[in-house]
C-alpha cells in the first residue's frame, strides 16, 4: 500500500507595500541628518526669510543684494574688516567648541570678552610710548587671555565646587564684565581719558603704537595680524582636540563624567580648564578689539561679539572647519550689514535677524531629524 500524498506547502505570503512617501524619507533621511545639509537647509531658509525683510522695507531686492555684497567685498577696506569681524568671531567660538566638548555650555563670551578687552587697554595704555611692537603687543593680547580665562575660571570653580550650573554663572558674568566697562571708561580715576571739552568721548586714551596689533597684507586693508592668529588657534585646537590625551579625555568627560571619575580621570579639572580656555580664547578676541582701529576701549566695544560668537560655535556643532567657516560667514554679513543700511535704506538690524533665523532653523532641523530617526 503506497503511503499518502504529503500535503503541498503554503505560498509565501507576498511582501507587504511599502509606503512611497516611507521609502523616500528612509532614503532622505540619512542626507538630511548631515550636517553640511543641515547647514545648506537653514541657510537656504534664512535667504529667504531674508528676502521677505528687504520687501518689507520696501527696497528693491537687487539693489540690497549689490549693497550687501559691496559692503563685504567690494573694496579692501571692507574685506580686511570682513576679517577682523570674523577673527574675533572664531575665537569665542573655538573656546565655545573646547568647553562644549568637556559637557559645558559657556554663554558667557560677552563678559570674558569684556575682561580681556579692559585688562588689555588698562596694560596698553600704561606702557611707554616708545615700547617695541615686539614687546608691547604680546603684553596687551596676554592681559586679554589671562583676564577672559580668570573671568570664566570663577564661573568653572563655582560648578566644581559648589555644583552651580555654568549656564547660570557664565550669564550673570556677562552683565557684571559689561559693567566694569562702562565704569571704568565714565571714571578719570581709572581709564577713562582725560576731559579737554565737552566733546571728549567716554573712553580710553588710544594705546600707543607698540602696543597696536600689525597689519597685514595692503596698507589699503584694516586685517590686521589676530586673523592668522585666530586661524592658528583653530587649527591648533582641532588638532588637540582629536589627536591627543586631553581632547580624549575632554570628550570622556563630556559624554558621562561619572563614568570618568570611575575612571580616574580628574573631571573638575578638566571641565574648570575647558571653561578657562574658553574664557582666555574670548578674552584674546576681547584684546584685539581694543589693539585694532580706534585702539580704545570704549563702552559698548563689544558690539554683542560674545553673543554672536555663541551663536557661531552652536551652528558649527562641535567642528573647527565648521568655526571657521561659519565666522567667515557672519564677519562677512556683519560688514555687509553695515553698507546694507548705509545704500539701500535696509536696516543693519535685518543681518541680526537673519544671523538668528539661522540659529533657529538649524535648532529645528536637528531636533526633527533626531526624532525621526527615534521613530525609525
Amino acid at each position: 500500500m503506497s503511503p499518502p500524498p504529503l500535503p503541498l506547502s503554503a505560498p509565501a505570503p507576498a511582501p507587504a507595500p511599502v509606503h512611497p512617501l516611507r521609502t523616500a524619507r528612509t532614503r532622505v533621511g540619512p542626507v538630511l541628518r548631515h550636517p553640511v545639509a543641515v547647514g545648506l537647509l537653514a541657510v537656504v531658509l534664512a535667504g529667504a526669510a531674508g528676502l521677505g525683510l528687504v520687501k518689507g522695507a520696501g527696497t528693491d531686492p537687487a539693489v540690497a543684494w549689490d549693497a550687501l555684497v559691496e559692503g563685504m567685498f567690494g573694496s579692501p577696506y571692507a574685506v580686511g574688516s570682513s576679517l577682523n569681524s570674523a577673527a574675533v568671531l572664531a575665537l569665542i567660538a573655538t573656546g565655545f567648541t573646547v568647553a562644549h566638548r568637556a559637557g559645558l555650555v559657556n554663554v558667557g563670551g560677552e563678559g570674558q570678552l569684556c575682561a580681556g578687552g579692559l585688562a588689555a587697554a588698562a596694560v596698553g595704555v600704561a606702557l611707554p610710548a616708545g615700547v617695541p611692537a615686539a614687546l608691547g603687543v604680546p603684553l596687551v593680547l596676554v592681559a586679554g587671555c589671562v583676564a577672559g580665562g580668570a573671568w570664566a575660571g570663577i564661573a568653572g570653580w563655582l560648578r566644581a565646587k559648589r555644583g552651580t550650573s555654568e549656564v547660570i554663572t557664565t550669564l550673570l558674568l556677562n552683565f557684571i564684565g559689561v559693567g566694569l566697562v562702562s565704569v571704568a571708561v565714565h571714571e578719570e580715576a581709572l581709564l577713562r581719558q582725560p576731559v579737554t571739552s565737552s566733546e571728549t568721548l567716554p573712553q580710553s586714551a588710544p594705546l600707543p603704537e607698540g602696543a597696536r596689533l600689525p597689519l597685514i597684507g595692503s596698507m589699503e586693508s584694516p586685517a590686521t595680524a589676530i586673523v592668522v592668529v585666530a586661524a592658528v588657534a583653530a587649527l591648533v585646537t582641532g588638532v588637540v582636540l582629536r589627536h591627543t590625551a586631553v581632547g580624549l579625555r575632554l570628550r570622556s568627560v563630556g559624554h558621562s563624567p561619572a563614568a570618568s571619575a570611575r575612571l580616574g580621570l580628574p573631571v573638575a579639572r578638566l571641565e574648570t580648564g575647558g571653561l578657562a580656555f574658553a574664557g582666555a580664547a574670548a578674552g584674546l578676541a576681547g584684546a584685539a578689539l581694543v589693539a585694532i582701529a580706534p585702539y580704545v576701549l570704549a563702552e559698548h566695544f563689544s558690539s554683542g561679539y560674545g553673543f554672536s560668537g555663541l551663536v557661531v560655535g552652536l551652528l558649527a556643532r562641535g567642528s573647527l572647519t565648521a568655526v571657521v567657516a561659519v565666522s567667515l560667514l557672519f564677519g562677512f554679513l556683519t560688514n555687509g550689514g553695515i553698507n546694507l543700511q548705509l545704500a539701500a535704506g535696509v536696516p543693519a538690524s535685518s543681518v541680526q535677524i537673519v544671523q538668528s533665523l539661522l540659529v533657529l532653523f538649524v535648532a529645528a532641523a536637528m531636533f526633527g531629524t533626531t526624532r525621526n530617526g527615534r521613530a525609525s
